[in-house]
């Protein structure tokens, strides 16, 4: 678990450097447009010349046939954890200070925790304290970062209304649309994993007469060894559900939204790169549907160089090592504690702005929001 939330950590530190990026481009007018569909486009290219590079172009053949055959599901998925994702960043970074986006966005802490309830999954009500414990330190944080902002620029502060429609919205769609997407990437895995441990007809009487002997004999024995790159196996989500007999039949219309995803059964999915490859190119005709819409001016050298920017650090390499350190994740409650280290983008922002952008250092509250944020981590660790 202490692996786990280094990595998240890690994508956490590189991730930051959205806000300060998208704050530059649309202080020097930038449209919200360009800075989100750019990124995208730039990651594409950029994770298929790694893939070559990595595997060759015969990789790239395997990962476009994935993609033919279940390219509604990529199409949904990247629109959804990529496209409305990093849309409504953008937009609220056009719209309202930066300190705002990242308050906001942070909610995505808890959002995960309703995503993973949402898709049937378990794990101890503790965890759900330590994520509301996580969030209310990134409430403060941005708070006291409000108060100091709103003290600087007096009358010419943000209206709260204009605040809340063009800031907090989007990025709460944002903050949801993230942890959706996500999941819906290790839903394939997991689906075909699961199918493919369904007994046969012949098998199921003699599990049946065994069942009571079974009924606390952890389900993870009944996989066999998972290489190093196998991660957050069907029978590991089954663990966690022992009290609870398998409903075989959804029992709503999200349960059977969820049952409709398909099972990919391929290890090219084990890599995150790959991962990331296929959700960026289901993306691409969501940036082509918005681009028609919005009709944008087309940006400037400065806004393009800064875009490619973000696709390295945020887009490349943080989403990279988020999904990986996700995939990696063996119980519900790491999962949700990877998620949680998002919540320490506040704070590499904070150091960034230090350093950066001669920021002062935060006020008590803000002090105080840092301090719940570790401690939040740290039980995590702990109690994963």
């Amino acid at each position: 678990m202490v692996k786990l939330i280094l990595l998240g950590l890690l994508s956490g530190a590189f991730f930051s450097s959205t806000f300060v990026l998208n704050e530059v481009m649309s202080a020097a007018g930038g449209h919200w447009f360009w800075s989100a569909s750019l990124r995208y486009a730039f990651m594409w290219l950029i994770l298929t010349a790694i893939i070559i590079m990595q595997h060759g172009f015969g990789r790239i053949t395997e990962l476009m046939t994935i993609f033919r055959q279940h390219w509604g599901f990529w199409c949904i998925t990247g629109s959804i954890g990529f496209g409305i994702f990093y849309t409504g960043i953008c937009y609220a970074a056009d719209h309202v200070a930066g300190w705002v986006v990242a308050a906001t966005f942070m909610f995505t802490v808890v959002a995960s925790l309703l995503v993973l309830l949402a898709f049937g999954q378990r794990f101890d009500k503790k965890f759900i304290a330590y994520a509301l414990l996580v969030f209310a330190g990134v409430v403060l944080v941005n708070i006291s970062e409000g108060l100091h902002a709103a003290s600087l620029l007096d009358a010419d502060a943000v209206p709260m209304k204009d605040m809340l429609l063009y800031g907090a919205v989007p990025a709460l769609v944002a903050a949801f649309s993230y942890p959706i997407g996500n999941q819906l990437v290790w839903q394939v895995s997991y689906n075909a994993r699961k199918r493919s441990a369904e007994p046969t007809s012949t098998q199921k009487s003699d599990i049946q007469a065994n069942e009571i002997s079974k009924k606390t004999t952890s389900l993870i024995t009944e996989a066999p060894a998972l290489s190093a790159d196998m991660s957050y196996t069907a029978d590991a989500v089954d663990s966690l559900n022992l009290n609870h007999p398998t409903q075989t039949l959804p029992s709503s219309l999200l349960q059977t939204l969820i049952a409709r995803i398909p099972a990919i059964k391929t290890t090219l999915l084990q890599n995150a790169f790959n991962k990331v490859w296929l959700m960026t190119l289901g993306s691409l005709p969501f940036w082509l549907v918005l681009g028609l819409v919005v009709h944008p001016d087309l940006p400037d050298t400065k806004q393009v160089f800064n875009t490619l920017l973000v696709a390295l650090l945020a887009g490349v390499a943080a989403t990279s090592i988020f999904l990986y350190a996700r995939e990696k994740a063996e119980t519900s409650s790491e999962v949700a504690g990877v998620d949680a280290t998002q919540a320490s983008e506040v704070i590499f922002a904070l150091i960034g702005g230090m350093l950066l952008l001669n920021n002062t250092l935060p006020s008590a509250m803000g002090l105080i929001g840092i301090a719940l944020i570790i401690v939040g981590l740290i039980l995590f660790a702990k109690d994963g």
